[in-house]
């Protein structure tokens, strides 16, 4: 499966967002997923097999419970795939920083 198939699932995505703040367990993963999206927890355990196998997560055992984190390294793939993209919004990008910075110092001087 693509890198980009795999993110683009919404609860895939979710679940990695979970991940990055750090490590959790299956069910913590599940009570969110199941509640923001209204599935089963098959479906998640699904999701999760998805994101193991895909080498997007990685999984340990800690006595009954599976805990989850992300592996970066897919997402370094992605983000070196990204790379020859980012011409198109970096610009745009810094010119929205002066802009928001020319608009605080402009604020700064007004109330002074």
């Amino acid at each position: 499966m693509h890198a980009f198939d795999v993110l683009g699932d919404p609860v895939r995505r979710r679940i990695l967002e979970l991940l990055a703040d750090g490590e959790r367990s299956s069910g913590e993963v599940t009570a969110v997923i199941r509640e923001e999206f209204g599935i089963s927890q098959p479906a998640v355990s699904q999701h999760l097999k998805v994101l193991r196998e895909t080498g997007f997560a990685v999984v340990r055992a800690e006595g009954t419970r599976r805990l989850y984190a992300v592996d970066s390294a897919p997402l370094r793939e992605v983000d070196a795939w990204l790379d020859r993209f980012r011409r198109f919004w970096t610009p745009h990008l810094d010119a929205l920083a002066t802009e928001i910075a020319r608009g605080r110092r402009a604020r700064r001087r007004n109330q002074e």
